[in-house]
């Protein structure tokens, strides 16, 4: 039954994985901010008109006690930012081959598959703020002691569903196939900034709610940059299933960032639990297209925000009414070019202030004329009253 569905399925969807794939190799930080190579996600989001495809190959050796699996093949995550910067909607699809071997019958099966297909959406709720402590030049203690404010993370709510796809064979002690179903995922993703080089990223996760294969898990990662090229990881993720014994795998890798838009990665993981040993290995690219483009805020002389003037035609102008916020616009004649100078609106405030400065200057201009022609007319009268002295002669 396992190779029956396998194969009716496999005709159209390794085609459909494969345009994918090309896809993937054809957020908002300056830089990529991918999830790959880890599993664990970040709670920011990618930025709003960004589109970014994360995809990469795998290959997984799984030696169990009663069956040995080995399953390679190829996953794609793509997200995408719109309407809101802290909204993020991703898509995670996994396409896979499995070639199962039963110890106790030396029975096997193999068959390719579409075994995953997750539709979700993340929100940034918290955004914590740091000291720029770069600004600090009195004190180099200060300018370099830790800023505790960083032990307080970002947080990030994500809510998504699980959707039917194809039987998949777990192996295990209690090796089965189980049939996937639609089923709600939610987790928290939180992220510490402990430097400009040291990331820390906490997420809990309950999966495939309401279902015989619920699982809790959690996975911690921290991240170390070197330079704005090269970065290493590692990462430790734990799976709690009913009436299944806990997982715990650990893992590590690196990434190289090509340009702001592009990276590689390569990564490996191991898992040792009751049933037997598990190895990964995989690689992948992160590729976005940035169509992101900052908000802005037009402001005037005054710093008082100004709406930007729309486009209008004949009949626009002819009916529509005069905005009563436009500005004047005063023709200075410099040489044979003229210039357009803006001439900002006054606030009322500024208009009294000028009307009241125009009146003391008036009064100051008539209280000095009037002093003049009062001194003049001193002068005349002492001239016109002047009596020369005479000689008296004894």
């Amino acid at each position: 039954m396992f190779i029956k569905d396998i194969k009716m399925r496999k005709i159209w969807l390794f085609p459909l994985l494969f345009l994918c794939y090309h896809t993937g190799h054809t957020q908002y930080t300056e830089l990529i901010n991918s999830k790959r190579p880890g599993f664990s996600d970040s709670p920011f989001s990618v930025g709003t008109n960004v589109l970014q495809f994360e995809s990469g190959f795998f290959y997984k050796n799984q030696n169990n006690e009663k069956d040995h699996i080995k399953s390679f093949g190829s996953d794609l995550m793509v997200r995408y930012g719109k309407f809101f910067k802290r909204l993020e909607m991703n898509l995670k699809v996994r396409y896979q081959h499995d070639d199962v071997t039963f110890k106790d019958t030396s029975f096997s099966m193999a068959g390719s598959h579409l075994s995953q297909l997750n539709l979700g959406v993340k929100f940034l709720v918290y955004t914590p703020t740091y000291t720029d402590k770069s600004k600090e030049i009195r004190s180099w203690k200060k300018r370099h002691s830790f800023d505790w404010k960083r032990l307080i993370p970002a947080v990030a709510v994500y809510a998504g569903g699980n959707f039917p796809v194809t039987k998949n064979y777990v192996g295990g002690y209690y090796g089965k196939f189980i049939k996937d179903s639609w089923s709600p995922k939610f987790a928290i993703y939180t992220q510490n900034n402990l430097s400009k080089k040291l990331v820390f990223i906490a997420n809990l996760v309950a999966d495939k709610l309401f279902t015989e294969e619920r699982e809790n898990s959690y996975i911690l990662t921290a991240t170390y940059s070197f330079n704005e090229k090269w970065s290493v990881f590692a990462e430790h993720q734990g799976f709690f299933k009913k009436n299944i014994p806990n997982d715990y795998q650990y893992g590590g890798g690196l990434a190289y960032l090509f340009n702001r838009n592009l990276q590689v990665d390569l990564a490996a993981r191991t898992i040792n639990d009751r049933d037997g040993t598990t190895f990964s290995v995989n690689t992948g690219l992160s590729w976005r297209l940035d169509r992101h483009k900052d908000d802005y805020i037009i402001v005037d002389a005054y710093g008082n925000k100004t709406k930007p003037r729309k486009k209008s035609n004949f009949f626009s102008r002819l009916f529509s009414k005069k905005d009563p916020k436009q500005r004047k616009v005063k023709r200075v004649k410099a040489g044979k070019k003229k210039i357009k100078k803006l001439k900002p609106k006054k606030t009322k405030a500024q208009k009294q202030m000028e009307k009241e400065t125009k009146r003391k200057a008036k009064e100051e201009k008539k209280r000095a004329k009037e002093e003049k022609k009062r001194a003049k007319k001193e002068r005349r009268n002492q001239k016109r009253n002047y009596e020369p002295p005479t000689n008296d002669q004894g």
